[in-house]
């Protein structure tokens, strides 16, 4: 096949992007994020073992410790004391004797019922999937640390829990209090199920019941998750199940489910949205409609004097994940997200907001009193405004129609849009043009999220990384996340509106200072 101008364009392209990569510092290569966590080579999909132990987080994650691309699955590991600097560690837990380790979580066993904790130290019992590459089965292994997570003896009775099916991983484990047993939530991906099982001292597992298929159906379920949450008073529990297509932008996604859970089995809340006639889409609940989040779960063990429900998803798409055009590292995790139950007229809502630790890495603010989108736009030129990581928050003035929003990474014939369409009641990204878009068919395109109130003020928070846009809309009520690639001189920021009269309420944008390259 004779290769096309246009993909011959993007070769050469690609390739001086990997010649400057391959001659840049370390955290300093194109595209490199500055305060999201990367390895420091090669390829991490989903966030694993999350769990805060002896004044540290605990961060595994898929990993292949051989190349850029899927394969020879691992846990890697980092610890950080603030969840924005991290310390690398060795591979934690590696593929071996023709098993891949695949996803799963980590528990602090503060009571020692598995028997494996010393000196009166309790272990640290990680329970994941172990991916046989010789024959197609999956089965639920354990592993335990008993020195604050550096090594790990594979338990000598794996595997602990095996139904003899081909697809059956991703152990989620809680302890649940008021039945004083283990819970483990895992995932039967072709029946889209949710598998749940107790068991005493995390090596013998009952089965409980199943929960599924609801919600979206089409593509296969992984990587659940199953937590407690207050909401006006009351204890709710929330389900959080990632499928690998049919998510709002296309491809993989996160959604979640909010009902009760007494120990046995999970009863989804009758506020879930239900299939109407006609119905295109898969009634579903969605932690982010952007493109680029999936296999979010949350940390174990926070302490109870902080109380907070932290998350962190894997920021790519299966879509196109082998295929970003990255060097030496391939993927990215979301910045950390508090989560919280919301009571809305539709029910309970998970709303999200980053990190609360993130104010550490802003610098001064630069702020805009509100007018015209022209008016706004020769503000953040004469601020010196430039795309690259920055804290924006951007407030439009109420309207009865139309559109406004922010062009950033703006460049000769490129930009990233980020808007309000208030005619179709959405919240936007738009990265057709974005820069770097033809390593995928499937990547480009939109993304959006529905705006609770079309014509009022609509509040964006916006992060920006080298190569991604997080936007918050109205206190996190909805997230979009988004990959982009823009080339290295598109940096400008651009304002637009509609309306002839003000369209911008007020804008905040800080820098974010590097967690990876401090100066």
């Amino acid at each position: 096949m004779t290769p096309s101008p246009h993909h011959l364009t993007w070769l050469i392209a690609l390739a001086a992007v990997f010649s400057v990569a391959t001659a840049a510092e370390p955290y300093r290569e194109p595209w490199r994020p500055q305060f999201h966590f990367t390895p420091p080579k090669n390829w991490m999909n989903d966030p694993n073992g999350m769990v805060y132990y002896d004044g540290e987080y605990h961060l595994f994650y898929q990993y292949n410790p051989e190349g850029d691309k899927w394969g020879h699955m691992s846990w890697g590991h980092a610890v950080s004391k603030d969840l924005l600097h991290w310390e690398h560690l060795p591979v934690a837990l590696r593929e071996e004797n023709d098993v891949m380790i695949f996803s799963g979580s980590v528990v602090v066993d503060w009571k020692n019922t598995s028997g494996f904790g010393q000196d009166h130290k309790p272990p640290l019992v990680a329970l994941y999937t172990g991916h046989h590459t010789q024959k197609p089965h999956q089965e639920q292994h354990l592993a335990y640390s008993t020195d604050r997570g550096r090594t790990w003896t594979k338990c000598a009775g794996n595997p602990v829990l095996d139904i003899g099916e081909k697809d059956f991983r991703d152990p989620k484990v809680i302890w649940h209090a008021p039945s004083g047993r283990w819970v483990m939530a895992v995932a039967w991906p072709v029946n889209r199920q949710i598998r749940f099982y107790d068991s005493p001292d995390l090596r013998t597992w009952t089965h409980l019941s199943d929960f599924g298929p609801a919600g979206s159906v089409e593509g296969i379920w992984e990587c659940p998750d199953l937590f407690p949450m207050e909401v006006e008073g009351k204890t709710r529990w929330v389900l959080v199940v990632s499928v690998g297509s049919g998510a709002p932008a296309g491809g993989s996604g996160c959604q979640y489910f909010v009902g009760d859970f007494d120990g046995e089995t999970f009863t989804v809340d009758p506020s879930h949205p239900k299939e109407t006639p006609g119905q295109k889409d898969d009634p579903a609940l969605w932690l982010d409609r952007g493109p680029d989040f999936y296999a979010a779960v949350t940390w174990s063990d926070v302490p109870s004097r902080d109380g907070r429900r932290i998350a962190m998803g894997w920021m790519s798409n299966w879509q196109y994940a082998n295929d970003v055009p990255t060097t030496p590292w391939r993927s990215a995790m979301t910045v950390p997200r508090e989560l919280s139950l919301v009571a809305t007229k539709a029910g309970p809502r998970l709303a999200s907001a980053p990190l609360r630790e993130l104010s550490t890495a802003r610098g001064p603010a630069q702020r805009f009193g509100g007018g015209t989108a022209a008016e706004a736009t020769a503000w953040a030129k004469k601020a010196g405004l430039r795309s690259g990581p920055l804290d924006l928050t951007v407030t439009f003035a109420p309207a009865a129609r139309g559109n406004a929003g922010v062009k950033l990474f703006v460049g000769d014939n490129e930009e990233t849009v980020v808007s309000v369409d208030r005619d179709k009641g959405l919240a936007v990204i738009e990265r057709t043009r974005s820069g770097a878009v033809g390593f995928s068919p499937r990547f480009g395109g939109f993304a959006t999220a529905p705006l609770a109130d079309p014509a009022g003020k609509v509040t964006l928070r916006i992060l920006l990384d080298e190569c991604s846009v997080e936007v918050f809309v109205n206190g996190g009520a909805e997230a979009l996340t988004a990959l982009v690639f823009p080339s290295g001189d598109s940096r400008a920021v651009e304002l637009f509106g509609s309306s002839e009269g003000p369209t911008v309420s007020d804008i905040e944008v800080r820098p974010l200072t590097s967690c990876w390259n401090p100066e």
